[in-house]
């Protein structure tokens, strides 16, 4: 006899609420992280080549002997079109959970709401990239 799900319901609720049980997957999660690092920490320290040299202790092991000072200065665009980088990365670190709420908020009344302040949150970061890019931000040359 097949059991019906109706009655095997509220056990899969209860299991499903139970603080173990919801931590579940979270410290599955982070064993497998961890395993990982430290099985390739240990994997390369015993498989890896361990010679060691003079050439193999200098600053720079590209096969070169390091010519003046180390301590160049860099373009400060470098760090400006990172920081545009980072910025626009956040901005898509912050619509994904917007995305998963936005669903049953259309059910409701505050749909467009929600869409309205998103609109109005990438057109600021379009208003910054366009004023990064006047600028000259984005010009190498």
């Amino acid at each position: 006899m097949v059991p019906r799900l109706s009655s095997s319901l509220p056990l899969l609720l209860a299991q499903a609420t139970e603080p173990r049980n919801a931590w579940a997957p979270v410290v599955l999660l982070l064993l497998i992280g961890i395993g990982f690092a430290v099985g390739n920490i240990v994997l390369s320290s015993i498989i890896g080549p361990s010679r060691t040299g003079p050439g193999k202790e200098t600053a720079y092991e590209s096969g070169m002997v390091p010519i003046g000072d180390t301590h160049r200065r860099f373009n400060v665009r470098f760090y400006v079109v990172a920081m545009i980088f980072l910025v626009f990365d956040v901005e898509i670190v912050f619509m994904y959970p917007w995305a998963t709420i936005f669903a049953p908020f259309v059910r409701g009344r505050m749909g467009g709401l929600l869409l309205g302040e998103m609109f109005v949150f990438v057109a600021l970061l379009v208003l910054a990239y366009l004023y990064a890019w006047g600028k000259g931000v984005f010009r190498w040359d």
